[in-house]
Formats: C-alpha cells, structure tokens, sequence
C-alpha cells in the first residue's frame, strides 16, 4: 500500500487541488490527481480488498477513490459500508464509493433507504447517489424496487442542502428514464414535488420534469418499450 501511496503522492498536482476547493472539494489530505489517472491506477492494481481497506485508512482524498475502485463488491460488508459512509466528507468520494462499488453489493436497495434518513449531508446524499447509480447500472432489477424509492425522493426534496438536492434531483430523473412505466411514474411525483412550499422541492421536481418531458428521451424510451 506504501508503494501506492508514494505514486499517489508523486503525481501530486497542487494547481487541480485549487480547482477542486472550487468545486467544493476540501484540500486537506488531497493530492490533485484526475478520475482518467486514478482509473488507471487501479487497472493495474486489479481487485484487492486488502488494499482497498488500506488506502481507506489512509485519509488521502483520492485513496479513498482508489479504495472503491479496486475493492471487491463481494467482500464487502454492511459494516463496511456503514463505517465508510460515515467518513464521507465531499461528493466525489460519496458518488464515487457508490457508483464503482456499493451498487454493486446485495446491500444497496436497503441501504439506498436507509441512508436516505441520515442527518449528515454527505451520508443523506448517498442514500439518494444510491438509487440513481442503481437506475443506471441495475439493469436486471425490477420496477417495483425502484418505485419503493419514491417516499424516500419525495421526502427528501425539501432538504434545502446543496448537496442533498441535487442528488434526489438526480436520483428522480435516473429511475425516470428506465423506462416508460417509469418515466410516467416519475413525472407524476415530480409534478407533485414541484408544488410543494419548499424552494428546493420546487427545483427539483420543475428540473427533473424537463428531462423526463423532454421529446429525446421521450423517443428512446418509446423505441425501447
């Protein structure tokens, strides 16, 4: 893992960790390195759990995005996912520990929910990275698991935090576009959402219905169907 590090460490690009904070990202423990050269890195690396476990502990931003790129879904734990989650601290670790590996384990639809009710930004916001990754890369599960989502969606439009809405934005908009059962059913709790008395829900709800409307996605999903 040391070995690892110190290429991480080597690679370090000072002017990206500028750009990142602009983004939200903290500076504290990050090394500047892109998504395309830690892809990369963890080709070479292939699955390793072991190592994973280690570049979590490590606290460098982008070990932690390594950690999720050569980890194995199979070995993971729920106890695993709750002890990470609660170190999540910007959206890319979030989203990236949730796209490249949490969707992958038999735990993500439940914990998608639970997560959803956490208090902490980045926690509740990977509830909701969650089941848009899932309406992305799931392709084998059915309607009804991603309908069970939607209490969750609508609940969590109010939150007013940045972070946090514009996952359950993304989240809504992802299941919405699997199809055209779908795409119905998500329209109709956008149109729901978007006149609620909240500002956020109203954004949500108003952004996603010009995606689901729109007459490009209409015709895939009809030539799909």
């Amino acid at each position: 893992m040391e070995s690892v590090l110190a290429e991480m460490r080597s690679q370090r690009n000072p002017r990206a960790v500028e750009g990142m904070a602009q983004f939200g990202i903290s500076s504290e423990g990050t090394l500047g390195l892109s998504m395309p050269t830690l892809r990369k890195l963890a080709k070479r690396l292939g699955t390793d759990h072991a190592l994973a476990q280690g570049l979590w502990k490590s606290g460098v931003h982008e070990a932690k995005i390594l950690a999720a790129l050569v980890d194995d879904p199979k070995e993971v734990t729920e106890s695993q996912m709750e002890s990470w989650v609660a170190d999540f601290d910007s959206w890319d670790v979030c989203d990236g520990c949730c796209g490249n590996l949490f969707d992958r384990t038999p735990y993500a639809f439940k914990k998608a929910v639970e997560w959803s009710r956490r208090k902490e930004e980045f926690g509740k916001r990977a509830g909701y990275a969650l089941m848009a990754e899932l309406a992305v890369h799931d392709k084998k599960a059915a309607d009804d698991a991603f309908l069970r989502f939607f209490e969750a969606i609508e609940r969590g439009s109010t939150d007013q935090r940045n972070f946090v809405k514009k996952a359950v934005n993304w989240a809504l908009r992802q299941i919405g576009k699997r199809n055209l059962r779908l795409n119905r059913a998500a329209l109709e709790l956008a149109e729901k959402i978007s006149r609620k008395e909240s500002s956020s829900a109203h954004w949500v709800g108003s952004d996603a219905i010009r995606e689901l409307k729109s007459e490009a996605l209409q015709k895939k999903l009809r030539r799909s169907s």
